[in-house]
């Protein structure tokens, strides 16, 4: 954890992690968006002004390792925008932001990727169906046509961003424990 501590300490070298980060070819690229996550974790506000640059680029990351932390990111930033309402993530977004986080993580949602992506996507997907009125029934339905040749973990996570909607009984979510931040009624599970 020497890496991430260092760039906390100097903020200034974010770009230069970014710039590592963002050459795909370059199998460190991975561990670049895993120190990346760690401080979208612990210091959100010094990737913001990187917003952009991380939305445009994360569609050309092809790695199962580095795909996990930007959608890892991309939950931490819906998150301070969406439930956190923090000034400053609202102010570094953009329209065309959340449509490119949206589409990316629905492009990750159906296409082959680890169910940690998935989830994280869902999640995410929920909470900018707050903001477009398309992406919950368009969810729902990706979430229907892939429950059953999805993974245990992927059917959990389902279940539970079904339920939140309201598209399942909450009969079925006794033995769930929710983790996704009380977003619309958690009293029941």
């Amino acid at each position: 954890m020497k890496m991430p501590a260092f760039v906390i300490n100097h903020p200034e070298n974010i770009g230069n992690l970014l710039e590592i980060a963002l050459n795909v070819s370059d199998p460190i690229s991975c561990k670049a968006w895993s120190v990346m996550e760690f401080i979208a974790k612990q210091r959100l506000i010094f990737l913001l002004p990187h917003t952009a640059a991380i939305l445009e680029n994360s569609t050309k990351t092809h790695h199962d390792a580095a795909v996990r932390p930007i959608a890892k990111i991309y939950e931490y930033l819906c998150q301070s925008y969406f439930i956190d309402k923090d000034p400053s993530t609202c102010n570094a977004f953009q329209n065309e932001h959340f449509t490119q986080m949206a589409t990316v993580c629905f492009d990750w949602l159906i296409d082959e990727q680890k169910v940690a992506a998935k989830a994280y996507s869902m999640t995410c997907l929920l909470l900018l169906g707050r903001k477009f009125d398309w992406i919950w029934p368009e969810l729902r339905q990706v979430l229907h046509q892939n429950y059953q040749k999805g993974s245990r973990a992927y059917q959990a996570r389902a279940r539970m961003i079904l339920a939140k909607l309201g598209w399942l009984p909450q009969e079925s979510m006794r033995y769930c424990k929710p983790r996704i931040y009380g977003i619309i009624n958690t009293d029941n599970c």
